[in-house]
């Protein structure tokens, strides 16, 4: 009857239209699809919000496991060049020494740079949260996975070349207090140099490896005879807990992270763009 009504009369269905639309059923049917979509809606969000925080996690994991290799590929070479200038009698001196740690950072660099930023060193980590590219959410993790490198492979290390993990630990050569301004000094130079490097990322480009892998070699020729050339908390950390020596450790924690915190500011500030004079001030107004 309603369906030959509507054929046989056109407004009979305008009429019919706006009675159902009117009706409470027509309201009720209105409602439940708002509220079907607001449950779409917040699944979806939830959804969304595990999905972000699952993979934020896995990148997170990523990193640590990233800067725990780094730490230990580092940390293995200078077991074996300093286990190298015993097994060869002193023949292996300083220079070895400061080209293996400025070519590893290189090769640790190219390797896993992508991954975490192949900091290697909690310094460096600390430095680079202060400037606001990582966030300190993770720089606990950096940390951990950077401290189990360097424990781990001084094991490795000790355990294959054969000697007593004291062998490796650094020690003031030439008084505290010089030791100390070697470490702050050397670290604020590698800090700010790096720090400088990754503004203008876009401008050094790949050559940016090598320059720290120079920089790093070139401060432990200077710092070796006066500190041991640390330069690196978790370098110094990982000895002192195989060996159980902890000896001025808090020297070679400190000198190099507040070294690399003001290298990195400073750095910072340099590229801070001041305003023009010729610009006006966005509460003055001029008048025509």
């Amino acid at each position: 009857m309603i369906t030959k009504q509507l054929c046989e009369n056109p407004s009979a269905a305008s009429n019919f239209s706006n009675e159902a639309s009117s009706s409470g059923e027509f309201k009720d049917d209105q409602q439940i699809g708002v509220y079907s979509n607001s449950i779409d809606g917040n699944a979806s969000q939830e959804t969304r919000c595990c999905f972000t925080s699952r993979k934020n996690l896995i990148n997170t994991i990523r990193m640590v496991i990233a800067e725990m290799l780094g730490t230990f590929i580092l940390m293995f070479c200078v077991c074996g060049i300093i286990a190298s200038t015993q097994l060869m009698k002193g023949e292996v001196g300083l220079l070895e020494y400061a080209a293996t740690g400025g070519l590893t950072i290189i090769v640790v660099i190219f390797s896993i740079g992508p991954i975490s930023g192949a900091h290697v060193n909690p310094s460096v980590t600390i430095a680079f949260a202060t400037l606001g590219q990582i966030p300190w959410s993770k720089v606990p993790f950096y940390i951990l996975g950077q401290l189990i490198g360097s424990v781990f492979a001084t094991y490795v290390g000790a355990s294959v070349y054969d000697f007593k993990a004291e062998l490796v630990t650094t020690r003031p050569l030439h008084g505290l207090k010089t030791a100390f301004w070697a470490e702050f000094i050397a670290t604020f130079i590698i800090m700010f140099l790096a720090a400088s490097m990754s503004f203008e990322a876009h401008a050094v480009g790949h050559l940016a490896g090598f320059v720290v892998g120079v920089a790093i070699a070139l401060t432990i020729l200077v710092t070796g005879p006066v500190s041991g050339g640390s330069l690196n908390p978790a370098r110094s950390l990982g000895p002192a807990v195989v060996s159980g020596m902890y000896d001025d450790i808090w020297l070679y924690i400190v000198a190099p992270t507040v070294g690399a915190v003001l290298g990195a500011f400073l750095s910072q500030r340099l590229r801070l763009q001041p305003r023009s004079c010729s610009s006006p001030s966005p509460n003055v107004v001029i008048a025509n």
